[in-house]
């Protein structure tokens, strides 16, 4: 069985793909407590150090490397300035790739990246990434859009993909599954709830809708794909329920009816994440276990959170799927 380190693994949707693809990942790793809770809750049979990235001083060996850095300091929803010290996180990716020497490794992260603030660092990863080791890598990146490979959510992410210069081979970025190009339509809303409940008490966020909410449109109709799913659940997208909002001024938006309005819940946000029954060992929908530490927001804070952190699994399904058998 081909053998996989995963960095900066959250809950565990880059492992999901590769799982489905029938890699074994020796080794995860993040920082946040919960998303570790998630991922053991659902990935049980992989080794998950909770620690910073930096205090790992030694890996196993693997045939592929993955990494998902922290996005927020390139986040259209984060920070978005460029001093942030977690924007060089990907030297710790480096650091990994050089001592595990991979055939092949791959990375995910927020296409802001590609902006002009952020593109110097883009560019450094390109270059630091292809120098580690001392056969280097062929290092290639893309923009994909995640409802283009079966997730039903506006995503859009940037994946570089780098192979072993040895290997003599460069990656090729898969042809959409889904969408006007393909046989496939683009999944919807209505698609990805199927089942669940209109009004799950106590799972998702009842905050009021500020101003900067509805600054604007955040609600999609059932036969749409979702807006993006994001990590902050007061930012969370308007659930189909919810009446429609109309735009009465430049960044102002108000909804049509007095009807009551909702966010999407967590376990939606998992659906429109691409967390499916396909995605999970046991079968079923993502479990997210309780923690008595800590109270019922907090929970549900940190639910939404690294939901709205994790990498779509069918995206990362179909990224390692286009490896060629031969590079194994």
């Amino acid at each position: 069985m081909l053998k996989a380190v995963s960095l900066f693994s959250g809950c565990g949707g880059s492992d999901a793909g590769l799982v489905k693809n029938g890699i074994d990942v020796v080794m995860a790793n993040d920082i946040l407590p919960y998303a570790r809770d998630v991922y053991l809750a659902n990935l049980p049979e992989t080794d998950y150090l909770l620690t910073d990235i930096r205090d790992v001083k030694s890996f196993p060996m693997a045939d592929l490397l993955v990494g998902c850095y922290p996005c927020q300091g390139f986040s259209q929803g984060g920070a978005r300035k460029v001093d942030r010290s977690i924007n060089y996180l990907y030297k710790e990716f480096a650091r990994a790739l050089s001592l595990i020497k991979p055939k092949v490794f791959v990375v995910e992260n927020v296409s802001g990246m590609r902006t002009s603030t952020f593109k110097h660092l883009l560019n450094d990863q390109l270059d630091i990434f292809s120098k580690a080791t001392e056969t280097g890598y062929n290092v290639v990146w893309k923009e994909v859009k995640a409802n283009e490979f079966g997730v039903p959510q506006e995503r859009k992410r940037l994946i570089i993909v780098g192979f072993r210069n040895d290997l003599n081979m460069k990656y090729s970025f898969p042809d959409p599954t889904h969408g006007p190009t393909t046989e496939n339509e683009y999944l919807t809303i209505r698609s990805a709830l199927q089942g669940l409940p209109d009004w799950p008490e106590g799972e998702y966020c009842e905050d009021i809708f500020h101003w900067y909410y509805l600054s604007r449109n955040r609600r999609c109709d059932w036969n749409d794909v979702s807006k993006t799913i994001v990590s902050n659940m007061r930012h969370i997208p308007l659930h189909p329920v919810s009446p429609k909002l109309i735009k009465i001024g430049p960044d102002q938006w108000r909804f049509e009816t007095e009807q009551p309005a909702r966010r999407f819940s967590f376990r939606e946000a998992a659906r429109l994440q691409g967390f499916t029954k396909d995605y999970t060992q046991h079968g079923r929908d993502l479990l997210f276990p309780d923690n008595d530490k800590l109270s019922r927001i907090s929970l549900l804070k940190e639910r939404y959170k690294v939901v709205g952190n994790a990498v779509p699994p069918p995206l990362f399904d179909s990224i390692i799927a286009n490896i060629p058998k031969e590079v194994w």
